[in-house]
């Protein structure tokens, strides 16, 4: 469930309940206004996480409201929505540091993706105000499994956790990256120092260079004091660089100075920081593949590849899957529902393209919807498994993919196709059943010679 306070300014009553409604949905706290003025006072009174407003308002508009919000917290991420852009307004709204400019109507899953990436952002930069705030491992009581492939990996664990070697991890999305992670923060000796944590994917290039390497006053629009990079909040601790392959080759080379000289430079600056951190890297990607195409630096994986540890994938520990069950039935339900034979044997037999988080979000919402103190075939059946999932995970029933002789690439391929194909080639909605990110769903297609089809 997603977490946040949103503010939405708008005039059209229907724009503003509709808005309001969808974000709610997605588990925010949303307060509107149709007024200006009164946005503000609500500001004023009310801390929030981002705020989405109109540009075009009778008494104070969109542009008048973003200004004002800066000057009271220049952290706080503003997207402006519009039905009457124009090439001025975007400039405008932009080099007063809006975070995005949209433009009506929206597509509901691009706001909410701009919502989330709004947060995130949010988040960083509070961790960079609020120095005491403690982003200590939750504990390793989330790596959950008994197979040969995950004992592998807690043995690296215990073995990489007394150097202070750089870590690269590799695994599909949803494996457990930022788990494996905190893990080995938890067994070093910078245990007692912060764990940061970043996605590179998910925010623009110059904020991300914001971010990680910090900034001085003036650098530019909106740089109205000076700011730590979280290189350097993560002083003497450990951090972590998830999806670093998103990283643009600017990025790249201010990585390698890190590992290199152990020292960063803000933006705009001209003296560097020395820094003492423990770098863990993560991919879900082919970084040879990405080197081979010049789109990432040969000389910053060898840096980061010191010691490489691989995920595997949920589909191939299937003797974990009862474990993990049992895991977030605790989490969910405190231990108060069990899982049917059947609704186990759907479980243990689907082929997890989102792996462990998907199975969490299946369980959550199972629980949530089941009937009585048992989940059943049907409880799973309603909540996200439609009736092809649960002929595909009896194997060699009609309707099945027909798994046998063939490799896990050539069965993935296949499932995407299958999927796409009952979604008319909407590859969000596809995206969206297939528990992975759209942009995933895009390079898997590419891997495969199949981003062909209508787009949405």
């Amino acid at each position: 469930m997603a977490h946040g306070r949103i503010l939405i300014v708008d005039d059209e009553d229907s724009t503003r309940e509709y808005l309001a409604m969808m974000l709610e949905r997605e588990g925010y706290e949303v307060s509107a206004s149709g007024d200006g003025k009164k946005a503000l006072k609500l500001n004023s009174q009310e801390s929030f996480d981002a705020v989405i407003t109109d540009i075009q308002m009778p008494g104070m508009g969109g542009i008048q409201i973003l200004g004002n919000l800066r000057d009271n917290d220049p952290t706080l991420p503003v997207i402006i929505v519009t039905g009457h852009a124009s090439q001025e307004s975007a400039i405008e709204a932009l080099n007063l540091g809006a975070f995005y400019y949209l433009l009506k109507p929206v597509s509901n899953e691009e706001l909410k993706q701009v919502v989330r990436n709004a947060l995130e952002l949010r988040r960083l930069r509070d961790d960079n105000v609020d120095l005491e705030r403690a982003l200590q491992v939750q504990g390793d009581r989330e790596m959950v499994g008994e197979s040969d492939e995950i004992r592998s990996v807690f043995d690296l664990i215990d073995r990489v956790a007394q150097t202070s070697s750089t870590v690269l991890l590799y695994g599909e999305s949803g494996t457990g990256k930022e788990l494996v992670a905190r893990a080995i923060h938890s067994r070093s000796a910078r245990a007692d120092k912060r764990f940061v944590s970043i996605n590179c994917g998910a925010l623009p290039e110059t904020l991300l260079e914001s971010e990680l390497f910090g900034h001085v006053k003036g650098s530019f629009t909106g740089a109205v004091r000076d700011k730590r990079g979280l290189f350097v909040v993560a002083e003497g601790g450990t951090f972590f660089l998830d999806e670093v392959s998103e990283t643009s080759p600017a990025i790249q080379v201010k990585l390698l100075r890190v590992l290199q000289e152990r020292e960063v430079v803000p933006v705009g600056g001209t003296k560097p920081v020395k820094v003492d951190v423990r770098v863990i890297a993560a991919t879900n990607t082919d970084l040879d593949k990405l080197i081979h195409d010049n789109k990432f630096r040969a000389d910053l994986y060898y840096r980061l590849n010191v010691i490489p540890i691989t995920i595997p994938p949920l589909r191939e520990r299937e003797e974990d899957i009862p474990r993990l069950v049992d895991f977030f039935l605790g989490r969910y339900a405190g231990g108060a529902k069990t899982v049917s034979a059947e609704a186990m044997e759907i479980l243990t037999a689907y082929h997890w393209p989102g792996n462990v988080r998907e199975l969490e979000n299946i369980i959550e919402r199972a629980v949530i919807l089941a009937d009585g103190a048992e989940i059943t075939a049907d409880s799973l059946n309603v909540s996200i498994f439609p009736e092809r999932m649960r002929k595909k995970a009896r194997s060699g029933g009609e309707g099945g993919l027909g798994v046998s002789g063939i490799t896990l690439d050539e069965l993935e391929r296949r499932y995407l196709l299958q999927t796409l194909e009952e979604t008319s080639w909407k590859k969000k909605q596809a995206a969206e059943i297939l528990g992975i990110n759209p942009s995933t769903l895009y390079r898997k297609l590419q891997r495969y010679g199949m981003d062909g089809g209508e787009e949405e």
